[in-house]
C-alpha cells in the first residue's frame, strides 16, 4: 500500500504544471527597474527596488522609543526573487521589540503540499 501510495505521489508530481521557464540572465545583464528612497533623518525611512530578474525588495522603518534607553527602530517588509527551480518566493517580515519574524510563501510550481503528502501515505 506504501509503495502504491509513493508511486501516486510521483505521478501526481510529475502530471503537475510545470511554470513556464524564463530565460536566465547573467548577473551582468540584470537592470533596476525601480528604486525609491524617502529618508526623513528622524528615524523613519522607506525604499524599494525591482530588477529585472524579479528580484524585489520594500521596506518601512519608524523610530519607536525615541531619546529613551529603549530607543529603535522597528521594521515591516518583503522580499521576493525567481529561484532556479522557477518559483517565486517571497518573505515578508516584521523586526521590532519581538526580533526579527518572517514569513516565508512559494508561489506555483513548488512542493507537493504536507497535507497531500500525508494523506497519500495513510
Amino acid at each position: 500500500m506504501k509503495l502504491f501510495a509513493l508511486l501516486s505521489l510521483v505521478a501526481i508530481v510529475a502530471a503537475a504544471p510545470q511554470a513556464a521557464q524564463r530565460p536566465k540572465q547573467n548577473a551582468e545583464e540584470v537592470q533596476l527597474l525601480r528604486f525609491d528612497s524617502d529618508n526623513d533623518g528622524l528615524g523613519s525611512y522607506n525604499f524599494a527596488f525591482e530588477q529585472s530578474d524579479g528580484t524585489k525588495k520594500e521596506e518601512q522603518g519608524e523610530l519607536r522609543n525615541a531619546g529613551t534607553d529603549e530607543e529603535f527602530v522597528a521594521m515591516k517588509g518583503s522580499y521576493s526573487w525567481l529561484g532556479p527551480d522557477n518559483v517565486l518566493y517571497t518573505i515578508t517580515y516584521t523586526a521590532d521589540e519581538n526580533g526579527f519574524n518572517p514569513t516565508i510563501e512559494q508561489g506555483p510550481g513548488g512542493a507537493v503540499p504536507p497535507g497531500v503528502v500525508a494523506s497519500l501515505l495513510g
